[in-house]
């Protein structure tokens, strides 16, 4: 396997891939757990191009062999916000402060097992200057079980339109609060 490279893109970066970001959401996201189709690749792209015009947008592209491997990307959610469909209040603490919001973290078939998405998070963690990152995660998906070995916390439950109920998943960011084990 060719060799991995990163690198950081901005909104506007970001928003010019958005064709190619779709294809690879079509192909992560229509494998089980998921099993995602048109409708849900429809709101990905109407998403995506609001999402790439929030304060603290960033996203990390791994490419090999000018392939898209993977990406992780995601803004800022002031403080005092919360998920739109969250089932329950977040703790205060978490609800009264900035924090980074992922959103997407994908990695195509053929570069998992091998380290990228955990380089792409590691780097998009790195970067934050919030409080804390959240994000929603399915339960039935391996990506949950990597979520919580690493030390994100399920702080409570969403139910977003055309997907199954999500964990919403907090994981603490600032010096001191980091658990040891961050991906």
């Amino acid at each position: 396997m060719p060799d991995v490279s990163y690198d950081r893109l901005d909104g506007p970066a970001a928003a010019a891939l958005a064709g190619q970001l779709a294809e690879v959401y079509a192909e992560v996201y229509a494998e089980p757990p998921y099993l995602e189709g048109p409708e849900h690749l429809a709101r990905f792209r109407e998403h995506f191009a609001e999402e790439v015009t929030r304060p603290g947008f960033a996203l990390i592209r791994a490419v090999s062999d000018a392939h898209l491997a993977g990406v992780a990307y995601g803004w800022t959610m002031d403080a005092g916000r919360w998920w739109a469909n969250g089932e329950t209040a977040p703790p205060e603490d978490l609800r009264a402060a900035p924090k980074a919001a992922l959103m997407e973290w994908f990695v195509r078939r053929p570069w998992r097992g091998r380290g990228v998405g955990a380089e792409l998070l590691r780097r998009w963690l790195a970067e934050r200057t919030e409080l804390w990152a959240v994000l929603a995660s399915n339960p039935a998906a391996l990506a949950r079980q990597i979520y919580a070995a690493h030390g994100w916390q399920q702080v409570g439950i969403s139910k977003p339109d055309l997907l199954p109920p999500m964990d919403l998943l907090a994981l603490p960011l600032q010096s001191g609060q980091r658990p040891e084990s961050r991906l």
